[in-house]
């Protein structure tokens, strides 16, 4: 295999999408599409599961997480695509009935936050750390585009059918159905079927 010298990006990179949920002031669930998601330990003496969202520019899903101090990150699936791809090109700043259109809403079991029935796996998250990472690199206008929220798994919902076990691995990664951000703006599945690109999905679905 011969390599070369590549432009720096992460196109053949693959993340999963998520729906980060949380409750606007007058209880609407609100949904925003994030991909910038990965994991972590906090401590290795009591061995918590981490995870590490980053969220860039300034919008109503990182203003409500700064205000409430948690949310859910909903795996996003091929049946939920068309939704996801909408809340992830629809302003909540710009278009205050962004939230016309909802999911099967549930409440968090541990924590105050909205989760979605349709998703395959639901954590909820408490934020203990916030890092502004575009710090000592952009203007003063520009501070706070890249945000990462360090935050502890406090607890997740699953689709029942992924925890039996006599069913081999692979056969239930097919039935969650995770979507993947690809190169060229793609939606794809894990097994190299594309699903569409980024804001051309029907979100009337």
């Amino acid at each position: 295999m011969a390599k070369i010298k590549g432009e720096l990006g992460n196109d053949f990179c693959p993340q999963a999408f998520y729906l980060y949920g949380n409750y606007e002031e007058d209880g609407t669930p609100h949904f925003g599409l994030f991909c910038w998601f990965g994991w972590c330990w906090l401590g290795e003496d009591e061995g918590r599961l981490g995870a590490m969202a980053c969220i860039g520019e300034e919008k109503m899903t990182k203003d409500l997480i700064r205000k409430t101090g948690m949310f859910s990150a909903n795996l996003v699936n091929e049946a939920l695509l068309p939704l996801a791809d909408y809340y992830g090109n629809t302003s909540g700043r710009e278009n205050p009935d962004k939230m016309r259109r909802l999911p099967t809403v549930e409440e968090g079991q541990a924590l105050h936050v909205p989760t979605i029935a349709e998703s395959p796996v639901s954590l909820e998250l408490k934020v203990v750390k916030e890092e502004n990472l575009s710090k000592g690199r952009l203007s003063t206008a520009e501070q706070g585009h890249s945000t990462l929220f360090l935050c502890e798994v406090v607890n997740v919902t699953i689709d029942q059918r992924l925890t039996d076990k006599s069913i081999d691995f692979t056969e239930r990664l097919r039935l969650a159905a995770p979507v993947i951000s690809t190169g060229e703006c793609h939606y794809s599945n894990l097994f190299g079927q594309t699903l569409g690109l980024w804001g051309q999905m029907d979100g009337q679905k």
